[in-house]
């Protein structure tokens, strides 16, 4: 499949900021020096990211994403446990973003910014809905969003905590109990929301 000139262009001046990040965080300083290092014309910056930092962020996650769904295609995981197919996934995302580990830190504090707060909800709930997809979940009711949510919620969690550079067995541990908090608020939530959907009226088409 080709890939599409403003994907190579946002590449070409991702691999230019993300040394630049490390300082200077993903601010449009950064961003402006980064193209101008990549030689990007205006043109070819609005077609690589027309709403600037806030798609060049989302294309960074989204490229991390992509290697970490590759890399789960490429595993076998028959005969594992839910829980564990959901913990493989979150580690190979986070293994994808392990080579840039300030610029995530960087991200996670612009993250919690009013204005970056949305955003950063997005880019939760594509991992969590890539890993749960990885992981054989093909739900398409109530479930679907419910799982992708609760995952979503112990995302930046488990991302802050990474950042800090944790052991491997300190940072197993650590996944381990949020995403058991995760499923049991969602067995809590499914015993009051659950009778609820199911006494409502069936669609009609």
């Amino acid at each position: 499949m080709t890939t599409p000139p403003s994907v190579l262009l946002r590449r070409r001046w991702l691999d230019a900021l993300l040394p630049e990040v490390v300082f200077d965080g993903w601010s449009e300083a950064a961003a402006d020096a980064a193209a101008a290092k990549a030689g990007l014309t205006g043109g070819e910056q609005a077609l690589a990211a027309p709403r600037g930092v806030i798609d060049l962020l989302e294309g960074f996650f989204d490229e991390a994403g992509e290697r970490a769904k590759a890399a789960l295609g490429a595993q076998d995981m028959t005969g594992l446990r839910v829980p564990e197919k959901v913990k493989r996934g979150v580690l190979a995302w986070l293994a994808e973003l392990e080579p840039h580990r300030e610029a995530v830190r960087r991200a996670a504090s612009r993250g919690f910014l009013p204005w970056g707060a949305g955003p950063a909800l997005q880019r939760s709930w594509k991992v969590a809905d890539m890993v749960w997809t990885a992981a054989g979940d093909t739900s398409e009711d109530y479930n679907r969003y419910s799982k992708r949510g609760l995952l979503a919620s112990v995302l930046p969690g488990i991302v802050l905590h990474w950042a800090d550079n944790p052991s491997p067995e300190d940072l197993d541990a650590f996944i381990n109990r949020r995403l058991a908090h995760a499923s049991g608020a969602g067995r809590m939530a499914g015993r009051f929301v659950k009778p609820f959907l199911d006494r409502m009226p069936p669609k009609h088409s």
